[in-house]
């Protein structure tokens, strides 16, 4: 080397030094390194994570004997202010030859032989290079169980936090842990079998993440389970606290349902001396059945739990008795609208078939009387009634419509 590819060699290696060092007290400070330094990891995690960890004290043992040589090139550079020949014929075979020396390491006794071993030797170039990939084989180890780590833990906290969130709801309600919505999937699992759920993956996201991260669904599950945990026992809390109240409220539904229902019947009675109806269209009654519904409720004995899924069932039921009552009645009301509207089609026709002179043909007469006949009479067949008008009305246009 001349004078000057000498200083600037050493130069560049110095701060390719310093660069490595950055990187490794980097890595020795990154947090996913210092948890997995003391965790008890099993399974593919645990081989993977001793590997990296050979190849880590693989990396240092070969960065101390890159630093080695890099410290006698200074030294060195060091002891002259104007290097000599010899000075840079030492500094080539550092900087440029085959300077990092490896030791041979101690084999086993079963592995040794009775020939000597050789010591490896490295320029710095390879030595770097051999370190970078010792590097990348931890760092990818890291990045891999830090990326389940990272994905796995923050759902396992949420979900731990809602569980302690049903807990203490459970606790304010006073409710035993397996009254959660007994007639649904979700009494499958109550909160302690959560608990016990999330502890076990919590442990085995910790101690095998490579080998046993938690599944996707299986997190979703257990949040679809603690948010219907939790809504239940806020819709209880919130029935116990207001039970007063809904009660009232639904004392006058059910008088809004009894008036609905006798309008229905008043309907019904107005209608079907006009119109002829089935049997089975006459209107039922359902508001003594909600109204012993909810003397049961008042008088029942069920954990609050239950008693918030029978009072938000009736309030519902409730509204659509009076919904369908009132349907009702205006489907009766409706039906002698539909015979007027009939009537009134019927009239239309025959003044067209006057402008066309086809009103006293025998055939158009006939079904006219029939159509009159069948409308005019109570109680009225509309479904007859219609089939005779739509007749007419064909037969005054000459069979189209």
């Amino acid at each position: 080397m001349s004078r000057e590819g000498a200083e600037y060699a050493l130069r560049a290696r110095a701060d390719e030094r310093d660069r490595i060092s950055g990187h490794l007290l980097d890595l020795e400070s990154h947090t996913t390194y210092q948890v997995l330094k003391g965790a008890p990891l099993r399974g593919l995690t645990q081989r993977r994570w001793m590997a990296g960890q050979a190849a880590l004290t693989a990396l240092w043992t070969l960065y101390d004997a890159y630093r080695g040589v890099l410290r006698d090139a200074e030294q060195i550079r060091a002891s002259r202010g104007r290097l000599g020949s010899d000075q840079l014929a030492a500094l080539t075979e550092l900087l440029a030859g085959r300077s990092v020396v490896l030791k041979a390491a101690v084999k086993p006794v079963e592995q040794r032989s009775l020939l000597p071993e050789v010591d490896e030797r490295l320029t710095l170039d390879e030595a770097v290079t051999r370190m970078d990939a010792s590097f990348q084989e931890v760092t990818d180890a890291l990045a891999d169980i830090d990326a389940v780590w990272s994905a796995a833990l923050p759902r396992l906290d949420a979900a731990g936090a809602l569980l302690r969130e049903v807990t203490t709801l459970r606790r304010e309600l006073d409710a035993p842990e397996g009254a959660v919505q007994a007639d649904t999937a979700r009494a499958d699992t109550a909160p302690a079998g959560v608990a016990e759920e999330l502890g076990r993956m919590r442990a085995a996201v910790l101690e095998d993440p490579l080998g046993s991260p938690p599944a996707p669904h299986d997190l979703d599950r257990i949040d679809r389970l603690l948010a219907g945990h939790r809504a239940d026992l806020e819709e209880a809390l919130r029935a116990r606290r207001e039970y007063g109240r809904r009660r009232e409220d639904l004392a006058a539904a059910l008088d809004r349902v009894r008036a609905a229902e006798s309008e229905a019947r008043l309907a019904h009675g107005a209608v079907v001396v006009k119109i002829a109806l089935p049997p089975r269209a006459a209107p039922t009654s359902r508001v003594d059945a909600l109204r012993d519904e909810l003397a049961a409720l008042d008088a029942s004995a069920d954990d609050w739990l239950v008693r918030a899924r029978r009072l938000t069932a009736l309030e519902q039921a409730a509204r659509q008795a009076a919904e369908q009552a009132r349907a009702t009645a205006a489907a009766m009301y409706g039906l002698v609208g539909r015979r007027d509207e009939l009537r009134g089609r019927l009239g239309a026709c025959q003044a067209m078939a006057v402008r066309r002179g086809t009103a006293e043909d025998p055939e158009a007469t006939r079904l006219h009387e029939r159509a009159r006949l069948l409308l005019w009479t109570a109680p009225c067949d509309l479904t007859r009634a219609a089939e005779a008008v739509d007749l007419y009305q064909r037969a005054i246009h000459g069979g189209g419509r």
